[in-house]
């Protein structure tokens, strides 16, 4: 007999809860965050789509949903109902792409519903249309883990080889974001990190030497300069996922060797042009840089980050620059990393000066090979939680009561998969 949702969802969380059974509060959390996220802000629609919000905005972000829904993957691989509630996700995501490869955020319906009125070309559809490339990144990873989660096939239509073929046109078109570009995006009576630059053109950046531009960061930030180093390495993994799509599935041969010559283009970027040296660092990864030699030594605690690298299944050319870069993000070299007295980690721009983000956290859980560190870690995440359940955007490190966003479904969705990766439910990259 066949489980429904919410049968798999009770036996996983039993599961979880004998794992975690020394360690009450832990599992509490991880009840909450985990029910709340499928309950409550996933929606089947009748058109057998599925709508994500991300949480207390409703809107569906590309990312946050991706995010929101990876954790579910495990439940998904032996129970049908699950894996059509994320399959309908994907074809959510995939007519959003279609309708617009630039935007960042969509509406349930063409309601024309949106964060502000912005300069940009305006869609009823798009809740905001901020240009980022992991907006595009993220569809892809969740098709490719559905497929070799699930075994599922049948979905990989034509609707979906239109938008890989979208995604990769414009990385194409944002390597020479200058002249070839229609792309721009103004925002009035706002702080300079919510706008692009120069008339809504963005960051200058030197073209043709294999990075792709983006606008934003995942954080909804401005990019300081226009390569955004994380995002180009989430790039170059999903074109390697695009290149065996097209070769498995679609058996095109074209397809594939586009996002094979793309994938090496940018590597090739990354690594050439993403580089530099720090003192007492050696040789690290900056997080932004324009090709011109400016660069920006930083991390954000929005994923896709430096910190994220490994666990988005990016592999560096050289281990020691990946391993130095993670040293220099994780100490006060980082101009976002913060200590407090109840915790230390990573912030970001987009929040209150000093406060961390619980989504660094995890990730810091997520990349690290320590099982104790990877405990230590989920302790003090729920010991940050504001006495809520819930994880949050942000939080004052010396008074985690103080906290950014009272419901912020991709922190809950990271808590969760790390704690189902302590107990060994492991959602791979492959």
């Amino acid at each position: 007999m066949k489980q429904s949702v919410d049968e798999s969802l009770e036996a996983l969380i039993r599961e979880v809860k004998d794992k975690l059974s020394g360690h009450r509060e832990i599992a509490q959390v991880f009840d909450k965050c985990y029910r709340n996220t499928i309950q409550k802000t996933a929606e089947r629609l009748e058109d057998g789509t599925t709508y994500v919000i991300t949480g207390d905005i409703p809107a569906m972000w590309l990312r946050d949903s991706t995010a929101q829904m990876r954790p579910y993957l495990i439940p998904a691989a032996g129970n049908e109902e699950m894996a059509d509630i994320i399959e309908g996700l994907i074809k959510r995501q995939v007519a959003c792409i279609h309708i617009d490869p630039y935007a960042n955020a969509f509406n349930r319906e063409a309601n024309g519903a949106c964060w502000e009125q912005d300069e940009t070309l305006r869609n009823d559809w798009v809740w905001e249309r901020k240009y980022e490339i992991d907006s595009l990144c993220y569809p892809v990873q969740l098709m490719y883990l559905f497929w070799k989660v699930t075994n599922r096939t049948e979905f990989f239509d034509f609707n979906i080889k239109k938008a890989l073929e979208k995604i990769i046109q414009v990385f194409r078109i944002e390597q020479d974001h200058e002249e070839k570009s229609e792309y721009s995006f103004m925002r009035k009576n706002t702080f300079f990190m919510d706008t692009l630059s120069r008339g809504g053109k963005g960051a200058l950046v030197k073209p043709g030497i294999g990075l792709t531009w983006s606008g934003f960061r995942p954080s909804d930030d401005a990019c300081t300069y226009g390569y955004l180093i994380p995002s180009n390495m989430f790039a170059v993994v999903i074109l390697g996922y695009i290149e065996e799509i097209a070769e498995v599935i679609y058996k095109d041969t074209v397809l594939m060797q586009e996002a094979a010559e793309l994938r090496r283009e940018i590597k090739t970027g990354v690594e050439t042009f993403g580089i530099t040296a720090k003192e007492g660092y050696g040789d690290v990864y900056a997080y932004e840089v324009d090709g011109f030699g400016q660069f920006n030594l930083m991390d954000d605690a929005n994923v896709p980050n430096l910190l994220s690298m490994e666990y988005l299944g990016y592999q560096p050319e050289r281990k020691e620059v990946a391993e130095n870069t993670r040293k220099l993000i994780l100490s006060e070299a980082n101009p976002y990393y913060y200590k407090g007295s109840k915790a230390a980690g990573i912030g970001s721009s987009h929040t209150p000066v000093g406060y961390i983000w619980h989504i660094s956290l995890a990730m810091e859980g997520l990349t690290t090979k320590d099982k104790n560190k990877k405990l230590i870690i989920l302790k003090k995440m729920v010991e940050t939680d504001g006495d809520t359940g819930f994880m949050h955007e942000s939080f004052n490190p010396d008074n985690p009561k103080e906290y950014t966003r009272e419901w912020f479904s991709w922190a809950n969705a990271l808590f969760c998969e790390l704690v189902l990766e302590y107990c060994g439910y492991t959602i791979c990259n492959y």
